[in-house]
């Protein structure tokens, strides 16, 4: 267990009368005409968040770490007639800088390609930074949807490995995933028929700046944009999905599909092979496949496993991959599997557990959630992270997930 500092003692006896107080669930602003109306609401989310590195002086510059972090958003949402609407979504944060990598605990900050110009950093000391997460335009008439602006896009069917997400996806790790950060795209949607679907897909993509804000720049690189598309349809109470296009880095060709057999076990599979454009990398391919099925005493269980074919094949190359973390994503090891058990105790308590194994080096990465219900408005999340695996070496690394921290986080989430 980790020691709770003196100095965090007040900040969380705050925290825990925020905790406490219980209010109705209200919209902020909503308003409705004939033909129009919109809708304004917001979230608060406050954390407090401690962290036990590996005692490695070459990779980290500190062991222990404790804070408190916040982020604040605002949602709006508005529709004009029968065909269009529009949607708008902003945070604020403050993050201590050693919390905001993926490894530190659960408020990392994702790496999102997308244009700077609409994200503000006001401090050097920490995390404090404004950013307009999604701002689109829908219009939508008969089989035809057009989405323009900044959006969330997912060509995901499996959950916690999702290789055919390219824009921003979750970490297999990673319990709360209300908000997918939006790319800045432009998304057509046509319906073929009652089951069938094209979707034509283009995202922007920047030039890097390590000067910005985010480590993109402000203006579109034509070479770095992306071009997708993706046809599905219904064969057998399963969809089935073809993908083919170009991504800054690479072509891909890949598909997915996902189902149910015996009315009993949902199977969900996607992957796609990759050819990339850097002339020193070769083709390769990614794929995921799981299992999963709920139970009426709500009990569930999903079985995923992960080909990563961008990865290293041993902990040897971890550490160039690290380094470099070109054409890998999330991971460095080529093979993964991971094990998710999720739970409804009572109404207002829920429990999930993920245990994500690199089957390579056989590191494991064990995540633990619970959520309480304190009020129609207001939930208490609680969360542990434990990595099994061997620890690094000076700057060789033995294992990916030895080189994980410890960590444990306590969030309150407000929704207004």
């Amino acid at each position: 267990m980790i020691p709770l500092p003196s100095h965090m003692r007040p900040a969380l006896f705050i925290l825990l009368i925020f905790l406490s107080m219980s209010s109705p669930a209200w919209a902020l602003y909503a308003t409705q005409r004939d033909d129009s109306d919109i809708d304004i609401s917001g979230m608060m989310q406050v954390y407090g968040i401690g962290y036990k590195r590996p005692a490695n002086p070459l990779l980290y510059r500190d062991n222990d770490r404790y804070g408190i972090a916040g982020i604040g958003r605002i949602m709006i949402k508005g529709q004009s007639g029968d065909s269009l609407s529009f949607e708008a979504n902003a945070y604020q944060t403050y993050i201590p800088t050693e919390f905001t990598s993926g490894q530190s605990g659960s408020v990392a900050i994702p790496d999102v390609e997308r244009s700077s110009a609409l994200e503000w950093s006001f401090s050097d000391a920490g995390y404090v930074h404004a950013a307009v997460d999604r701002l689109n335009l829908r219009w939508s008439k008969d089989r035809l949807d057009i989405i323009l602006g900044r959006q969330p896009v997912n060509l995901a069917t499996t959950f916690y490995f999702t290789p055919n997400d390219f824009f921003a996806p979750f970490a297999a790790q990673t319990f709360y995933r209300v908000y997918k950060p939006g790319v800045d795209a432009l998304r057509a949607e046509v319906r073929l028929g009652d089951l069938s679907q094209l979707s034509l897909i283009s995202v922007l993509g920047y030039h890097p700046d390590m000067e910005s804000d985010t480590g993109w720049g402000r203006r579109p690189d034509a070479g770095r944009t992306s071009y997708l598309g993706r046809v599905s349809t219904n064969l057998h109470n399963f969809e089935w999905a073809f993908i083919a296009g170009t991504l800054a880095d690479s072509d891909v060709v890949g598909g997915s599909l996902q189902g149910e057999l015996f009315k009993w076990l949902g199977v969900r599979a996607e992957g796609h092979m990759a050819y990339p454009d850097a002339k020193d990398l070769e083709m390769h391919g990614e794929f995921s496949m799981g299992i999963e099925h709920h139970w009426e005493n709500s009990l569930d269980l999903r079985l995923e496993y992960f080909y990563h074919g961008a990865g290293s094949p041993g902990a040897s190359g971890y550490s160039s991959a690290a380094m470099q973390n070109t054409g890998r994503g999330l991971y460095l090891g080529r093979n993964y599997s991971a094990l998710g058990i999720g739970y409804e105790f009572t109404p207002l308590l829920t429990g999930q557990t993920a245990f994500i194994r690199n089957l390579s080096d056989r590191s494991l990465l064990a995540s633990f959630n619970a959520i309480y219900s304190i009020s129609n408005a207001a939930e208490l999340s609680i969360g542990f992270t434990a990595p099994f695996g061997r620890k690094a070496e000076g700057l060789a690394l033995k294992s990916e997930f030895g080189m994980y921290p410890y960590s444990f986080n306590m969030e309150w989430r407000w929704y207004f």
